[in-house]
């Protein structure tokens, strides 16, 4: 049964009026620039760009839940070139848009990137979930994992044009995984300059309750080896969750590291275990941190009056960076983006609270967790939204970080565990598998 069976008729004929005419815009699968890519959601859902006007648009999504699947076998399966998408950000070609994107170090602001990434994501599932019947989409598309940015290259030029590509790669009944890639224009081709693995989830009008997705369709080999490897990153996500130091001890060995730990910093002048000392070169954990507040205003919402989550991503990001380069007193270098875990929407007006931590180092390598919470001020009580990691390289070996309590301990080597599993990605330079055979157009400008 396909999704149109289950719409009413009176309502699809209500709905159709503008399909000759209104649904053109989103027939393109090659995109000019960002701002296309926030007007097509806008467009999608029914928001709009004035803060009253939005709440009302978002008030009438609660009569599109009665377009909303019963089941997935209601669904008509999609093609992974369904949603493929391209996208042009053109600094290169466009000095106007450069300001938005250039930091103090004359490179690219890699906080803005993960903006875009982030609108690019929805936009992926909400190409993969289309229904031409309806002008609107009954789906809230949230993201609800960034499981990780593997940096190809270092450097991202300002006056280089970019090119964001993607697709879904695996489907569940309600959750979507997506796969970006950004490349940038230098000598003449563009080169990979990072890969992007999303988990975003499809939820009810209100955003209250799951929603059922259409399933993914593979064709040919090609496909069918991107959606098995979309099955292994299910299943080590849910290895990686079951193994957590929140949930079980940490292992022999990881357990005979801190203790080795702790005896580096028992003091041999005094025998007891109060008189702690720091080994040469390190830094207590709790030295290596670094707080912010942010005041969450309505510029900074998303399509669903909620705090955009590219935003939140920057200012963690932002607050990470800064960390790195004050604990190590040089400029860090973006390695890899790893588990960024969305708990909790972020409504407008809260009191966002992030904290940075260096939770572990090794060599020229810093790994650092951000998290946030948001506070209420009535009643004073806090929740944690998200968790943030980010590897960081910097030009000279780094400080040691030693911890001093248990709750440190477990931040540390969670930090180590993460910072092995980025470097063997890397060693093996997997990369991330995309579609191969088709040509969304000429990627010979600069």
């Amino acid at each position: 049964m396909s999704f149109s069976s289950v719409v009413p008729k009176c309502a699809v004929s209500l709905m159709c009026r503008n399909v000759s005419t209104g649904h053109i815009w989103w027939q393109s699968k090659k995109i000019s620039n960002m701002v296309e890519v926030h007007k097509k959601l806008r467009k999608v859902v029914g928001a709009s760009t004035n803060w009253q006007d939005h709440q009302q648009a978002l008030a009438e999504r609660t009569s599109l839940s009665q377009y909303l699947a019963q089941s997935q076998d209601e669904l008509p399966p999609r093609g992974m070139k369904d949603s493929e998408i391209e996208v042009d950000l053109l600094l290169g070609s466009q000095p106007a848009l450069r300001e938005k994107y250039l930091n103090a170090h004359n490179s690219v602001r890699f906080g803005r990137i993960l903006e875009e990434l982030d609108s690019l994501a929805v936009l992926i599932c909400y190409f993969h979930t289309w229904n031409k019947e309806l002008k609107k989409s009954p789906l809230s598309i949230v993201t609800a994992l960034v499981d990780k940015i593997d940096m190809r290259k270092h450097i991202i030029y300002p006056d280089r044009n970019i090119k964001f590509k993607g697709h879904v790669t695996w489907v569940g009944k309600t959750s979507i995984e997506t796969k970006m890639q950004m490349c940038q224009y230098y000598d003449g081709v563009y080169t990979d300059v990072l890969d992007a693995t999303y988990v975003m989830v499809a939820r009810d009008p209100e955003n209250k309750r799951a929603a059922f997705v259409n399933p993914l369709k593979p064709e040919g080999q090609e496909e069918e080896e991107i959606f098995r490897l979309g099955e292994i990153n299910k299943k080590r996500r849910v290895e990686l969750r079951t193994a957590s130091l929140l949930k079980v001890a940490p292992t022999a060995e990881e357990r005979t590291l801190i203790h080795d730990l702790f005896l580096q910093t028992l003091d041999p002048r005094r025998v007891n275990f109060k008189s702690r000392i720091l080994p040469p070169n390190s830094m207590w954990m709790e030295d290596a941190k670094m707080k912010g507040l942010e005041i969450c205003h309505p510029e900074q919402r998303n399509i669903f009056n909620r705090i955009f989550g590219g935003f939140l991503m920057r200012k963690a990001y932002e607050l990470g960076r800064s960390n790195a380069c004050a604990f190590a007193g040089c400029r860090p270098t973006v390695v890899a983006v790893d588990d960024i875990l969305f708990q909790k929407p972020v409504k407008i007006g809260s009191l966002l609270m992030l904290s940075s931590q260096v939770c572990y180092t090794e060599g020229m390598y810093v790994q650092v967790r951000v998290h946030s919470e948001v506070l209420d001020p009535l009643t004073r009580l806090h929740s944690t939204t998200n968790v943030f990691h980010f590897t960081f390289r910097l030009e000279n070996d780094v400080p040691a970080v030693v911890p001093r309590s248990y709750g440190e301990s477990m931040l540390y080597l969670d930090g180590k565990r993460r910072f092995k599993g980025i470097m063997e990605n890397q060693s093996a330079d997997r990369g991330t598998r995309f579609l191969t055979s088709s040509n969304l157009g000429n990627t010979n400008t600069s």
